[in-house]
């Protein structure tokens, strides 16, 4: 008889599945605030703030410390390293803050993207040494979840087979290494939307990409009741002509999730991808009241530019405006809830909710 080695004890899958499970409760969904010193001091420059550690300090207390009604619909939070052990100025660690709030902390792990070489400018994601010690360490610290985010691009010659295999094989082991350490591993294949494709174009490869990763999850026996998946939404390239509505967009959405995501897979927790505050909203209630396919999912959001927009307009750097940035992101993080229930009217858009929020190539 075939012998199948128990990678992880029964205790550890009851504790990844029940992990997975609280971030993906109705209603709910992730705070993204694992931007690098890099790309935060990007967001920094819109509002005349200087990158300092200092400033990350405050603005990340800006928004873990905002009115326990924030707790309604965040369940998570993605930190980055530095993020994970700064404290507020009242001396609490942030996972300790959060935690109180019962709000799940979580950390992003991978290193970054990097080019694949062989390819027409296409890219693989770095970090996979060490990896398990830092996510034991990370564990110990307080975190839950962790995030590693890999990209491929849509243009008339890619994703290519190779660009599509490496990635999933990247996920896959970075997820196996997870879960060895207690760790729910959100796997993020995100397909971008650079380019001048259309939606079914979108779709396709999207389906392809997903196929491709979750080929490679089964491969390397990761337990997928102890996994979340963050993808993009199916939406046209930037540069197309052709518009599409709420509602194409989620039946894409939907049929691409259904022809290539297990159903063993609790929770979909999208991505913006550059959309708006309220275009993000709009399609995330549109994909949750679609009938298009099947969803045996819960569908949520965890956002990083669509939750945090208006609170960086809003704030400015300046402490005397921390109530109004926190209302705001309490207003999103309400209109997020509401769409992830397919309950959202379009009543409740800020300041920056109309504001495209896409940067060319993105890197966190």
């Amino acid at each position: 008889m075939p012998v199948f080695p128990a990678y992880l004890t029964p205790q550890q899958e009851d504790e990844l599945r029940k992990i997975a499970n609280a971030i993906v409760v109705p209603g709910k969904g992730i705070l993204a605030a694992d931007e690098s010193t890099g790309t935060i001091g990007k967001r920094f420059v819109g509002i005349g703030v200087d990158n300092t550690e200092e400033n990350r300090r405050r603005y990340r207390e800006l928004l873990f410390s905002a009115d326990a009604a924030v707790a309604d619909n965040i369940s998570g939070v993605i930190l980055f390293h530095e993020t994970l052990y700064q404290k507020a100025k009242d001396g609490t660690p942030f996972p300790k803050l959060l935690a109180s709030k019962g709000i799940i902390p979580g950390i992003k792990v991978d290193k970054g993207v990097v080019p694949l070489a062989g390819t027409d400018g296409e890219s693989t994601t770095q970090g996979l040494d060490g990896l398990a010690e830092r996510c034991a360490q990370y564990k110990k610290d307080g975190a839950q979840f962790a995030k590693w985010r890999c990209v491929l691009k849509i243009s008339e010659h890619t994703p290519t087979y190779q660009a599509m295999m490496e990635n999933a094989n990247v996920l896959a082991r970075y997820a196996s290494i997870c879960q060895q350490n207690g760790l729910v591993p959100i796997v993020e294949p995100e397909v971008l939307c650079d380019g001048e494709h259309d939606l079914y174009t979108a779709q396709t490869v999207t389906e392809q990409v997903l196929a491709f990763t979750y080929k490679a999850l089964s491969d390397h026996h990761v337990f997928l009741e102890g996994t979340l998946l963050k993808p993009n939404m199916v939406t046209a390239g930037q540069s197309c002509k052709q518009k599409f509505s709420a509602e194409e967009n989620a039946r894409a959405t939907v049929q691409a999730l259904s022809r290539a995501v297990p159903p063993a897979m609790p929770g979909v927790v999208f991505l913006s991808g550059g959309q708006s505050e309220e275009d993000s909203t709009l399609n995330l209630n549109a994909i949750n009241t679609c009938t298009a396919a099947p969803k045996p999912w819960a569908l949520t959001f965890s956002f990083g530019r669509a939750l945090q927009a208006s609170v960086l307009k809003a704030w400015q750097g300046d402490d005397k405006n921390i109530d109004a940035a926190q209302k705001q992101l309490c207003l999103r993080a309400k209109a997020n809830g509401l769409a992830a229930l397919g309950q959202y009217k379009g009543d409740m858009a800020t300041s920056a909710g109309d504001q495209s929020l896409f940067v060319p190539k993105h890197q966190y």
